[in-house]
């Protein structure tokens, strides 16, 4: 509550005083024009936390000097609002509004996907009761307090934006009184079906009338051989696409239609790294706590080639190329949603141990769909492994703004001639997807042997040769 203070100076040409500013002082031996020929009223109106000190009004008359005792002086202290709220909510006494949080920086809008609460359900705060799906992950909507769900706004499919309500939640009501009306319209005419049967049972039936048969329609004429036998569309569905579906369709095409791909093969002896981890495996879970994959060796040899060769991680922009002195390295995966991109960022900073713990943290959130959208923002290679769904060869579409992407496949054992001898070895197929526009074939395929080199002999890491 504010305090409020009233002043009025009868003069000739009065000035009013406002609220907060300071009020002249006068002093003892100045002078007052004639003009001024009566007193100061005043009327102060005190309510809670209003203003704070009024010290004694001066009394002015016509002609006489001011009274030298009392000089006048009004304190108002400022009043500070500080109001409270939780995020996403707009407070309305008993009912709380829940509200579209904020998506993204780039990202203006979003499908809400589903509810995960209806109405009559009780919800304790920050509880999800819906999820948004944006271009690149879904996000939840949490209840900002807790209560009974009363009304949903919007429906599931709809866009909705920042700052939209969805959802109204009352604090204080009982979740048993509470159904909605969707659910509660269909239970209160349920008995009237009952009643009508029963009528019918009791009625006397009545006779019945002679049925005329339907004359039989023609039969249909036989196609032609030339027509095509469609199937009927009572066989089919139309499902609408999701945002995320949408998205990843969206960038492969441009992919297709801005970038010169070009895609180039190698085979890699995975003998030495699969040995590697089974030799170690056991003593690397006890020191770091993580299994040692086969991906970590697979990142530790596309940093060390895009070392050897910058211009894989180069980019272009308009006329120009942009050379990144940093690497990070893109892991697809895949969900039953739609496929994901988290980055590793400064990969050549990490050791095994790091890239293996990146790695199942990304795997983790993109299953439970909390994948952020930063985490999934840059990167400078994509490394896509088809091999753990039996992917024997493929030929990977580049990741925009990226200038290639590497391709991993599943390992077969294959006869292979080492030493003059015909012996089974453990084979995987690698691709690499680029740009040829920026990458000339002697570099991409240069890179390839790096990364095949490198898996074949871990030791090339040690050694740094």
């Amino acid at each position: 509550m504010f305090g409020v203070i009233r002043r009025r100076v009868a003069s000739a040409s009065p000035s009013p005083l406002f609220l907060g500013q300071r009020v002249q002082k006068f002093r003892s031996g100045s002078s007052v024009p004639a003009t001024v020929s009566s007193i100061v009223e005043k009327e102060i109106a005190f309510h809670s936390r209003g203003c704070g000190n009024v010290r004694s009004f001066c009394h002015i008359s016509s002609g006489r000097w001011i009274n030298s005792k009392a000089t006048r002086e009004v304190f108002c202290q400022e009043v500070m609002m500080q109001t409270w709220r939780r995020p996403f909510s707009s407070d309305s006494g008993d009912s709380v509004d829940v509200v579209v949080p904020p998506l993204a920086e780039s990202i203006s809008d979003g499908t809400l996907a589903k509810f995960l609460k209806r109405p009559g359900d009780r919800v304790n705060i920050d509880e999800p009761i819906a999820q948004i799906e944006t271009d690149k992950v879904t996000i939840d909507v949490s209840s900002p307090e807790s209560g009974v769900i009363l009304k949903l706004l919007v429906n599931e499919g709809d866009t909705v934006e920042p700052g939209n309500k969805i959802a109204i939640i009352s604090r204080s009501a009982d979740a048993t009184t509470h159904v909605a009306p969707s659910e509660a319209a269909p239970e209160k005419a349920a008995p009237q079906p009952t009643q009508k049967i029963s009528e019918e049972k009791k009625a006397p039936k009545a006779e019945a009338a002679p049925v005329t048969e339907k004359p039989k329609a023609p039969p249909a004429p036989h196609s032609s051989h030339s027509e095509p036998q469609l199937p009927p569309k009572e066989r089919e569905r139309r499902v609408p696409m999701t945002r995320l579906r949408k998205r990843v369709a969206t960038r492969l095409k441009d992919s297709q239609n801005t970038f010169a791909l070009l895609t180039t093969f190698n085979e890699v002896d995975m003998t030495n790294l699969m040995k590697l981890r089974a030799d170690y495996k056991d003593a690397f879970v006890e020191k770091h706590g993580v299994k040692l994959g086969l991906m970590s060796g697979f990142i530790k040899a596309a940093v060390n080639a895009l070392q050897y060769q910058p211009i894989v991680n180069a980019v272009i922009d308009g006329d120009d190329i942009i050379y990144r002195d940093y690497i990070d390295i893109s892991v697809a995966v895949g969900t039953s949603k739609g496929l994901v991109v988290p980055v590793i960022r400064n990969a050549d900073t990490m050791n095994f141990a790091d890239i293996e713990k990146q790695i199942n943290t990304f795997a983790k959130k993109a299953n439970d769909g909390t994948l952020s959208i930063d985490e999934m923002a840059g990167g400078t290679l994509t490394i896509s492994n088809g091999g753990v769904y039996g992917s024997l060869l493929s030929t990977p579409i580049i990741n925009p703004p990226q200038s290639a992407i590497l391709g991993m496949h599943s390992i077969v054992s294959r006869p292979m001639v080492v030493g003059g001898n015909v012996v089974p070895r453990p084979m995987m197929y690698v691709a690499l997807t680029y740009d040829h526009r920026i990458i000339d074939g002697r570099e991409a395929v240069f890179f390839l042997r790096r990364i095949k080199d490198i898996v074949e002999d871990p030791r090339r890491l040690l050694l740094d040769i």
